[in-house]
Formats: structure tokens, sequence, C-alpha cells
């Protein structure tokens, strides 16, 4: 984020009015119209749904701010009244409440992007420890088994991330850390990262790659654009992060992390992606088919093999009947797990369109908490 603040400083409008505007388009954030369906389908739709209502969750991309990370993190005074405005460090009454209403018995909590990941030298470690411990002696301590947390870690020094993450895990129970995209102008394959995927792998502990902003000259590259007589500083905003480039960027680190021998490495490390898979569900067959052979002599085991052992993947914010399907015809129902992404999509919205997918109890239940149960050893 700090990359690209001086291409951002004159944003004038925020996050918040371009959801406004697009619901007044009828245009969702991550969501599509239905389209018009028999009431045969419907009434099976509701049949499943009523079925259902008793299904447990875990939400596992469920995201938190405070004052001191929106001082860090926030681009102009509208992002700052957008950031406020959401609930993102609302984790009492308000959101438990939102979460009852859902059925969602545990949310996993996360910094919001991109945390403190960009902040260097003990200012930045000491900013990781604090937020954790908040976490932990908050809302974990005040509301026991509603909430889990991925640890927030100082990127910057990966020697000083791997200890964060031993001890938030160890003293704290944190059930894995969170990063943001690149770190720096690198990505995790790097071997700078080594000590972390070393420790999260002996800590038997993932990894979620949450997406983030670009550097600086990767921004201008790929998302600067220029129209004469037009402002397009917020639309290159969106068109780098939500709208586009938060996909490609993770799809992108994940290929990286495979085709570098990051897995062969360390083959019981673990990663999540959210999103239903960044896109990869799309391009299964094409990553498979042409880097098969290009990875064949470079890597332990065929190249999908790597997205079925060492990956985790999330439903958050992408409510689609045929994303699910489509993820699910490359990936095992064993692999996939639910998240709604709260606050920037609403938690019953997600439950209430989980509850009607048209899929098995047993796979149900195996996405909605099973699962998240299984990867980060709790219980509902």
């Amino acid at each position: 984020m700090k990359q690209i603040e001086k291409n951002l400083e004159s944003l004038t409008m925020g996050r918040r009015s371009f959801l406004t505007g697009a619901a007044a388009l009828g245009v969702g954030a991550g969501l599509s119209a239905p389209a018009i369906i028999s009431s045969a389908a419907a009434t099976e739709t509701s049949v499943i749904a009523l079925r259902d209502q008793d299904l447990p969750f875990i939400a596992t991309e469920e995201t938190y701010t405070t004052e001191e990370l929106i001082a860090l993190n926030a681009i102009n005074d509208e992002h700052v009244e957008y950031l406020r405005e959401t609930g993102l460090a609302e984790l009492g009454p308000g959101r438990i409440g939102a979460m009852d209403e859902a059925g969602i018995n545990v949310q996993i909590l996360s910094a919001h992007t991109p945390g403190v990941q960009n902040v260097p030298g003990q200012k930045g470690i000491d900013f990781a420890y604090r937020l954790n411990k908040m976490i932990a002696d908050g809302p974990m301590a005040t509301h026991p088994g509603r909430y889990q947390a991925y640890a927030t870690l100082p990127l910057q020094n990966p020697e000083a991330s791997a200890d964060e993450l031993e001890r938030a895990v160890r003293e704290d129970g944190f059930v894995g850390a969170m990063t943001n995209g690149f770190i720096g102008n690198k990505f995790l394959d790097h071997p700078d990262f080594e000590p972390i995927l070393a420790r999260a792998e002996a800590l038997d502990v993932p990894i979620y790659l949450h997406p983030g902003f670009p550097p600086e000259d990767v921004f201008n590259i790929y998302y600067n654009t220029m129209r004469p007589g037009y402002d397009q500083l917020f639309q290159n905003y969106i068109f780098s992060g939500s709208g586009y480039g938060w996909h490609q960027e993770v799809l992108t680190q994940c290929l990286r992390l495979i085709i570098t021998g990051v897995f062969d490495k360390f083959p019981k490390l673990q990663m999540i992606i959210g999103h239903m898979g960044e896109g990869l569900p799309f391009y299964y067959e094409r990553i498979v088919g042409d880097m098969s052979e290009s990875t064949e002599d470079s890597l332990n085991k065929p190249i999908g093999q790597y997205f079925s052992d060492n990956f985790w993947y999330t439903t958050s914010a992408l409510f689609q009947d045929e994303l699910l399907h489509l993820l699910l015809r490359y990936i095992s129902v064993d692999r996939v797990m639910f998240g709604t992404d709260y606050p920037f999509a609403d938690m019953k919205q997600g439950t209430d369109w989980f509850r009607a997918v048209n899929l098995p109890r047993e796979a149900k239940e195996k996405i909605a908490y099973r699962n998240a149960e299984k990867l980060f050893g709790i219980k509902v």
C-alpha cells in the first residue's frame, strides 16, 4: 500500500462510494444477479436450504482493524471514514450478534490488508506483537470459542516473523498466519522467507495468501491508465485490487511457490487462498496442460498435484453456485472451506447462499466447518 501511496494521495472516492454506485447500477461486489429460474428449481433450492438450516459454520476469512492500523494504511480521509464505517474494528456484541444472525459459530480473524508487513525494523516487530496480543487478550478471551485468528507478521524481518508466528501459535493459540501479496518487491518464494515457511511447516499451521496492493513499478506498468480529462486514480486503485489485480496476483504467487520448488523443500507446508481459488478453476486445465512438460524434470510431482496437496480454498466473497461447482471439478471437497470476507461481504448472505447450494449434506458439512476443524485443530 505504501509503495503506491503517492500515486493515490489525491484519491477522493472511497470503496464505499464505489459499492454504493455499483449497487445503484445493479452490480454486486463479487455477486451476480440471479437468473430467472423455474418454480420447480426454486422449490428444490428452498427444500435444500431448509434441510441445511442447522449447518454450523466456521468462517475462515474475516477481517478486523484498529485505529492504529487505519492510521498506518488508510490512503486518505475518506478511506479512514470508510474503514471506520464498515465495522472492521467492532469485535464485541455487534459482530457477535451478526454472527448469531447468520449462524456462524466461529470467525477466524485477520488484520486488514496489508497489516504491518511493510513496517520495517523493531517498529514492525513491536506492532505485530501488539496486534496479536490485542486479539488474543481481547476478543478471543472475551468470547471464548467464537474467535480464532491468523497471526500478523512483521515480514520485513523473516526471522522475527518466524519467531512471532511460533509465539502466537504456542502461547495464544493462533491457527496460522496471513500474508498480503508482495512483501516489498518479493513474493514468499524468495529465499529470504524460508525461515517463515520452515517454521509454519514445523508448527503444522497454514499460511493464508491474501492479496495486497502492488509495488509502485508494477502498479504503473499494469494498472496506471491515462485518459485525458478524467481522474483515473480511484478506478486504477480498484483495478489493481479487488476488481481484478488481487486475484491474478495471488494465483501468480501460488504458481511461483510451486515452480520454484518451495513445496519440494517443505512438502508438508500448507497454504490457503480465498475467493474460490483466485481464478485457478478457470485456468486449471490451461496451467496443467501447458506447464506439466516444462516442469516435469524440475519438480518432484506433477504440477497439478501441488494444488491438491499443499493448498486449501475458501468461498470468501464469491457466493456463486457455478464458481463453487467449477472449483469442485478440479479440487477435492476435502480442501474447500467456507468464508465470507466480512465485513466486505455480508455474513448472512453468505450462509443463506451456502445453505441453498445443491450438494450432498456430507459435502456441505465438510465445507461449512469440518475441513476447517481438521486443518486448524479446532471445534465448533
